[in-house]
């Protein structure tokens, strides 16, 4: 049975991996939808608005897995990859946060390259 989570909270810095106090992460569900954990995510999302250490995630938890997708394209319209050829894929991770973790290795790999985009895909 697939269950959907709301997790996270306030952390100890931007880089989301540490939360302050040295707790866990808050878990709020299971949720049976992704939208009824979405609706969550984003009254928690909106109450912490101004709180620039606070990151709230749904992750899926089942046979979910998350992928890192991408790669160089050919336009900015990130359609084609430029070497004709397959997207990247990397993964895949048990969790949204493993594959934050790599998307953003990726991300600043190619931070100075336009044409170069990833995103995190769940399945």
């Amino acid at each position: 049975m697939t269950e959907y989570w709301v997790i996270g909270g306030e952390y100890t810095d931007t880089t989301f991996e540490t939360i302050a106090g040295g707790g866990k992460p808050d878990e709020h569900g299971p949720f049976e939808s992704h939208e009824a954990a979405r609706q969550k995510w984003a009254a928690l999302s909106m109450a912490d608005v101004d709180n620039a250490h606070a990151r709230y995630s749904v992750v899926k938890k089942g046979s979910a897995s998350f992928w890192v997708v991408g790669g160089v394209y050919k336009s900015t319209e990130f359609q084609v990859p430029a070497d004709g050829g397959q997207e990247e894929r990397l993964g895949p991770f048990d969790s949204e946060d493993e594959a934050i973790a790599v998307w953003r290795a990726k991300a600043m790999e190619t931070v100075d390259d336009a044409h170069a985009r990833y995103r995190i895909e769940q399945v």
